[in-house]
């Protein structure tokens, strides 16, 4: 379940609760009157089913209630309720199921955004890496996967495509050519000066890798994994299973390939260079594509049911106070 806080201006109530009370999936309305002083009007509560929660937003945000007042949401972890219960259970689809698109929208503008966090973190997973292909240390290279931040970009980029959003597409863009750039820029200098320490040599780099060999040899298998994983991505991001986030960002080869490219560059080995930056390459378009491909066919799938449900549903009566 989703908790909906609303802020109404002055006579504009009416309307909204005629159109909470007229969603299928929703419960608990509340109402205080002249609860809010900026703006001022009135504060409207209530819970809805997370399969109805977008298409509830874009009704509030068809009366303007996001320009004139406020819509807040939350999630709900724990809801003992019996009414609850019944309106998910007339809400349709299942809420695991459900895509709430403008949270989508803000998770991925805010994990999209070139910050100094953003750039520290993608730089630190790319020295970490550096560190595991030239010790050819899987365990470090899992751990510097694990640190990347590179698919709130990724996912911002799917997400502006199928959203015809243009400005979250280009800030998405600009985080991962500029994210990259910089921590690739400072591996590379790390690298140098590790080896002027001695923790770093060419030889290292020159030797038979087992473990991390794969990383500037792309294949066909590098593809699939990428577009596995694309889609992993986008339905953890859709139905807010962070948990299986983390399994994606260890399982594409992102971090490391810049990484063992930086390297790479220092010791003035192009061939590694052009092999770590064509799995580079390929892995991202993986990740963008298949994840574009998921957000497009659950937005299609979820278009269908409601449709379904507008021909042959009875919408719900307005609720009445006895």
């Amino acid at each position: 379940m989703l908790h909906l806080r609303l802020l109404v201006p002055d006579g504009r109530t009416d309307e909204v609760v005629g159109t909470l009370e007229r969603t299928v999936g929703t419960a608990h309305l509340v109402v205080v009157p002249g609860a809010s002083r900026d703006p001022r009007g009135d504060l409207v509560i209530c819970d809805v089913a997370r399969e109805a929660g977008s298409e509830l937003i874009a009704r509030l945000r068809a009366l303007g209630i996001d320009e004139t007042g406020s819509i807040s949401v939350e999630n709900i972890d724990l809801s003992l309720s019996k009414t609850a219960d019944e309106a998910e259970e007339e809400a349709p689809g299942e809420g695991a199921d459900a895509v709430l698109w403008e949270h989508l929208e803000e998770v991925t503008h805010e994990e999209s955004s070139l910050s100094l966090t953003y750039l520290a973190f993608l730089s630190l997973a790319t020295m970490i890496a550096a560190c595991g292909v030239v010790l050819d240390n899987a365990i470090l290279i899992v751990g510097a996967m694990a640190v990347g931040p590179e698919f709130g970009p990724l996912a911002g980029i799917c997400t502006a495509l199928v959203q015809r959003a243009p400005l979250l597409a280009w800030r998405s863009l600009i985080a991962l050519i500029a994210g990259f750039a910089v921590a690739m820029g400072l591996t590379t200098v790390f690298s140098l000066v590790m080896d002027g320490f001695g923790l770093f040599t060419e030889s290292l780099l020159e030797a038979d890798r087992p473990n991390t060999s794969f990383i500037w040899n792309p294949d066909l298998f590098s593809l699939v994994v990428a577009a596995l994983a694309g889609v992993a991505g986008m339905l953890s991001l859709t139905s807010a299973k962070s948990g299986a986030l983390v399994g994606v960002a260890i399982s594409v080869t992102t971090v490391p390939a810049a990484a063992n490219a930086a390297v790479a560059l220092g010791y003035g080995d192009f061939a590694q260079v052009w092999g770590s930056s064509s799995q580079l390459l390929l892995n991202l378009a993986g990740i963008v594509a298949a994840g574009t491909l998921t957000l497009l066919a659950q937005k299609a799938l979820w278009a269908a049911r409601r449709g379904r449900i507008r021909r042959t549903g009875v919408p719900r009566a307005p609720k009445t106070n006895e």
